[in-house]
């Protein structure tokens, strides 16, 4: 069950990923004329990338809201509802007509579906690595936890690879017009895949043996999960991991969406280079992440972070100049490190944000978390970083200085944290 908890929980996550992960795509390089055409194209761009940042800003609502119900009524049932919901929104922004076709409504709808994905997958993400974390072996947790996060990078590379093939095989108008809808269409066969392989996992044994306190429990005995209590109760634990992961989840769109841009706008490459660079740092980065995981098996999940950590800041330096070479192979090697960094810490996330609290609250304190460190760097970034080289003039080194500052932020968070290896998750405490 936990081999069959974690391959549903990697699959899941996968496919929800690969929608968010489109829209990412297609934000940089084709809404702002679709969806914003009225406007100069520096505004444009702005404007999109503030829908990208919509679904983060629904993230933490989702987060709370569907961790709240997760740890009421079980980790499977909402992860249900979870797939379904971003695959009906996804395939809906595949059919959605453009401004040309319907005005400011395109652009609406457009924030409306965006912000139902965000939902979405703000109670997916943790869900799924709880289903995983509760359901894995007590000294493998680490491994099977970096399994689910697989999820994102491989649809990076699903997504970023399907858009470079439509990109290589229709002219620049045929993509522009329908090409960029395809992944969003193709949502509603993986939710029907997505779901057939959720209905096959029990629900954890953490939660069924909470589930079995509770009806023999008194009245008051123990506490019913809520935004408020698990703030009170576990608030440090929640400000430590959200500061934790402002570097990692800010820098993550910064490579895999602002990058896209600044690629094709600034330096020039197309969007198939552009396409399949990204595609092969993320292949890296899929590796990075599973033996991140494992090491922290065995290390203990502190000092693999703080190894990536440290890479993640000697790469940011460097990382734009790298950019602006223009050279193919240099830029893959640059987003290949940059990605791969980030990728290890996500491969530690699952048991360094479940191990810290109760079953009774786990779900609600890890959602507040990690949608909160989303809500608050993730979303934003890629728009900030465009509003920074605007306000500059072009200088790409104030994006620069971004990233820096916030991996010096994670890593005095990362510095102050307690190892949590050899917690029980089995605990209602």
């Amino acid at each position: 069950m936990a081999r069959r908890a974690a391959i549903s929980s990697t699959l899941g996550s996968a496919l929800e990923w690969i929608d968010f992960t489109a829209y990412g795509a297609v934000a940089a390089t084709v809404l702002p004329t679709q969806f914003f055409p009225t406007m100069d194209p520096s505004t444009a761009i702005l404007a999109s990338f503030a829908t990208f940042g919509v679904g983060f800003f629904a993230r933490p609502a989702g987060g709370v809201v569907l961790g709240i119900l997760g740890d009421r009524l079980g980790r499977k049932k909402v992860l249900l509802y979870t797939l379904i919901l971003m695959g009906v929104a996804s395939f809906l922004i595949g059919l959605l007509p453009t401004y040309a076709s319907i005005g400011l409504w395109a652009p609406g709808l457009l924030v409306l579906l965006r912000f139902l994905q965000g939902f979405a997958l703000g109670g997916e993400s943790t869900g799924a690595q709880l289903l995983t974390m509760e359901h894995a072996p007590a000294d493998r947790r680490g491994f099977f936890g970096s399994l689910i996060n697989v999820g994102a990078p491989a649809a990076q590379v699903l997504a970023n690879g399907v858009l470079f093939l439509i990109a290589a095989t229709m002219t620049s108008e045929q993509f522009m017009s329908f090409g960029w809808r395809i992944p969003f269409l193709m949502s509603i066969l993986l939710v029907l895949l997505g779901v057939y392989i959720r209905l096959k996992v029990e629900e954890t044994p953490a939660f069924q043996h909470l589930q079995e306190h509770r009806k023999t429990a008194k009245p008051g005995d123990h506490r019913r999960a809520s935004m408020v209590s698990v703030l009170r109760t576990h608030g440090g634990t929640v400000l430590r991991l959200l500061m934790y992961w402002a570097a990692p989840s800010a820098c993550f769109y910064v490579v895999t969406v602002f990058s896209l841009a600044y690629l094709t706008k600034t330096v020039g490459i197309s969007n198939q280079t552009a396409f399949l660079c990204l595609t092969g740092a993320n292949l890296v980065a899929i590796s990075t992440t599973l033996i991140a995981g494992a090491a922290s098996d065995r290390f203990g999940r502190k000092p693999p972070a703080i190894v990536a950590s440290l890479v993640m800041l000697a790469i940011a330096a460097a990382y734009f100049p790298l950019l602006g070479t223009g050279s193919g192979i240099v830029v893959f090697l640059a987003m290949s490190i940059f990605a791969g960094a980030i990728q290890a810490q996500s491969g530690i996330l699952p048991a360094f944000f479940a191990e810290p609290f109760p079953t009774s609250v786990r779900y609600t304190g890890s959602a507040l978390a990690y949608t909160g460190a989303n809500l608050v760097f993730s979303g934003p970034s890629p728009f900030f970083a465009a509003w920074l080289m605007q306000t500059s003039g072009g200088q790409v080194w104030t994006v620069t200085a971004m990233c820096v500052t916030l991996i010096f932020v994670s890593f005095i968070a990362l510095l102050a944290s307690p190892e949590t290896r050899y917690v029980d998750l089995d605990r209602d405490e």
